[in-house]
């Protein structure tokens, strides 16, 4: 059973981070989504917006700045990673800086989900969520 685990995170961390950012990204997307809802966002109109404020890069980027410490140093070089993996194309409403961050708390959601560390991402996730709840006050 180990062996699986480690197999698992091994296999999950030679992938290419831009392979592990586009996971990341669905994960990501899914959380925000079950969160709204769970919190009694129920008008499409409304969900979308409220979504889509949290899925842009600056507010990916911002979130990743407030739990870097947080991260274990192998969960770091995954984000590292990810910021510093060449992409061909980045949104017009997206610093290069903030897209990059945004890629690697992406590739670090891939990472941990291809890695079946479900406990740990979803600690993660709440982390970045509980960011948003700070944000709000």
């Amino acid at each position: 059973m180990v062996e699986r685990i480690v197999n698992q995170q091994e296999k999950a961390y030679r992938l290419p981070p831009l392979t592990l950012a586009y996971v990341g990204d669905a994960v990501w997307e899914l959380a925000v989504r079950h969160y709204l809802v769970e919190n009694g966002e129920t008008q499409p109109r409304r969900l979308h917006r409220l979504a889509v404020e949290r899925v842009r890069a600056k507010s990916q980027a911002d979130r990743l700045r407030q739990i870097r410490e947080e991260l274990s140093d192998q969960e770091r070089e995954v984000v590292r990673r990810g910021r510093n993996a060449k992409s061909n194309s980045i949104p017009r409403s997206a610093s290069v800086a903030d897209y990059r961050a945004s890629t690697g708390i992406e590739a670090l959601l891939g990472y941990l989900y291809l890695a079946d560390q479900k406990e740990r991402l979803n600690e993660i996730l709440q982390l970045l969520l509980q960011v948003e709840e700070t944000d709000k006050q």
